[in-house]
């Protein structure tokens, strides 16, 4: 994915990187992640499931059933793990440009710009 990942899909494949979960541990752990900001309806979880798996970020791991119905475990495979990586890195970069501003602000300094502008 070379598009910025919307904030549940980043969410989720956070989620994925330490271990395998089902869908309702997912819905959890993105609630607890974000700290209850996001809140992911089951069809919303399994939609952003299936466009994850189909693009190769997400795996199912394994199936079970438990209590009559069927309970399928995610993971994070190395596309989704280089993924994640590679948005982390570009939201850290835009965090830090951010705070440098707001610190200028705050003093009345200005520090020389990372990027050329218009001349």
């Amino acid at each position: 994915m070379d598009t910025p990942l919307r904030e549940p899909t980043f969410l989720i494949l956070t989620a994925l990187a330490t271990e395998p979960m089902h869908g309702y541990g997912l819905i959890g752990e993105v609630a607890a992640l974000s700290d209850g900001r996001v809140a992911l309806r089951p069809g919303t979880l399994y939609g952003a499931l299936d466009r994850l798996v189909d693009a190769g970020l997400v795996d199912v791991e394994r199936e079970e059933v438990v209590d009559g119905r069927l309970r399928r475990y995610y993971r994070l495979t190395p596309a989704g793990e280089a993924t994640l990586s590679s948005e982390t890195d570009r939201l850290r970069r835009n965090v830090e440009a951010a705070t440098a501003r707001l610190r200028e602000r705050a003093t009345g300094a200005t520090a020389p710009r990372l990027a050329g502008g218009l001349a």
